[in-house]
């Protein structure tokens, strides 16, 4: 389905609830597309198979734009880390729906692409599985974690200071992240 709609997978785990993916998208609106297709096709497909009904992941579809020269690596960390964030497993191999198998090179898949970025991980593939690995050897920082789940909450662009000014001159919008909180009004006496 991903490259039907021209999107490439770079990391992915799926919950219960959720999904989380990591995406790089051809053309402009491919990532929207293939989320659509897949709501469209595969949700009635799996319902059908499993006797229910409803929507299956909570939520809608959110998505934020991520300064890969910063902050990709990170994402693949939160993506995969997010069964051990839950405490479904204590290790992230554990969990089975998971890319972090293939990304560690512990295992192939026919729809996982890996980014530039990992690619400069190493200059074979056991070599990048190995600084893969060294990645997890520690938890993702608080302060990244809660980073990442702002912008994507707010669809805004992930990135350095410089990344977030040049997306938003192409675009025409701030793209940094707003407060969560409205302004305090005025006090009139």
């Amino acid at each position: 389905m991903a490259l039907r709609y021209g999107c490439a997978i770079h990391a992915y785990v799926l919950m219960n609830n959720h999904v989380h993916l990591l995406v790089t998208p051809a053309v402009v609106g491919a990532v929207s597309r293939m989320m659509q297709a897949i709501g469209s096709w595969y949700v009635p497909e799996f319902n059908l198979r499993h006797g229910r009904t409803g929507t299956l992941w909570e939520g809608r579809y959110r998505s934020c734009l991520v300064d890969t020269d910063s902050y990709l690596l990170a994402c693949y960390r939160y993506i995969e880390l997010n069964p051990v964030r839950a405490a479904i497993v204590a290790k992230p191999w554990e969990y089975r729906w998971s890319s972090y198998a293939v990304n560690a090179g512990a295992s192939s898949s026919s729809f996982i692409r890996p980014h530039e970025t990992f690619l400069a991980l190493g200059e074979t593939p056991a070599e990048r599985g190995q600084r893969y690995r060294e990645l997890f050897h520690s938890e993702l920082p608080d302060a990244q974690l809660h980073e990442i789940r702002a912008y994507t909450q707010q669809q805004r662009a992930l990135g350095s200071t410089r990344f977030q000014m040049k997306v938003g001159a192409q675009v025409g919008r701030c793209v940094a992240l707003r407060p969560n909180h409205r302004p305090p009004g005025k006090k009139v006496l």
